[in-house]
């Protein structure tokens, strides 16, 4: 996994970059995204390490993927990530994870996960931007995803789509790991 000091300075410097790019002031950018002004000003001053929530909410604000906000190599046409250059966005209280292993802009943010759920795990997400489309494949054990109050169960071998543009989490209710991959896309502003 890559240094945490690395992936702070990546995002302090794309954050700043890309609000300036797109004209918006820091209040602009809280209004835009939910974030206070002041976790923004943190965040470009890379004086904080943000909950991936935060990440998620200003990703989607400046329509761009998490994987853009993090980029700390923009240099080549083609992105190749090492496995221990992934992003580890999310641990969870038994050891779990959520690590964004890549993603792009085609034409909205598009990007590639891995969750790793320990027993008894959870993860709670907020609503994406309408139209945002997650596709997960469980590839060990079951995962319980609750989508509107909801849950499904999906069993290994098993994959889910569904919009996520409402409040959605991921659950191991079972006593093994549960590994899912999951795709995330997200409309372009304005689609």
């Amino acid at each position: 996994m890559l240094d945490a000091d690395l992936v702070t300075q990546a995002l302090a410097r794309n954050l700043k970059r890309l609000r300036l790019e797109r004209g918006h002031t820091l209040d602009a950018l809280a209004a835009r995204s939910g974030v206070s002004r002041g976790m923004v000003v943190q965040i470009e001053q890379a004086r904080t390490n943000p909950s991936v929530g935060t990440v998620v909410r200003l990703a989607d604000a400046l329509g761009v993927s998490i994987a853009r906000l993090l980029d700390y190599d923009a240099s080549s046409e083609v992105r190749i990530t090492p496995v221990e250059d992934a992003v580890r966005l999310w641990t969870g209280p038994g050891g779990g994870s959520g690590t964004l292993l890549g993603g792009t802009e085609a034409p909205g943010p598009l990007e590639l996960w891995s969750w790793r759920l320990h027993p008894g795990e959870a993860h709670t997400s907020d609503p994406h931007p309408p139209g945002t489309v997650e596709i997960a494949r469980v590839d060990e054990g079951v995962l319980t995803l609750t989508l509107d109050g909801r849950d499904h169960r999906v069993p290994a071998g098993s994959t889910a789509s569904y919009e996520a543009g409402t409040a959605h989490g991921y659950r191991n209710d079972g006593d093994a790991p549960c590994l899912v991959t999951m795709v995330v896309s997200v409309p372009p502003p304005g689609a």
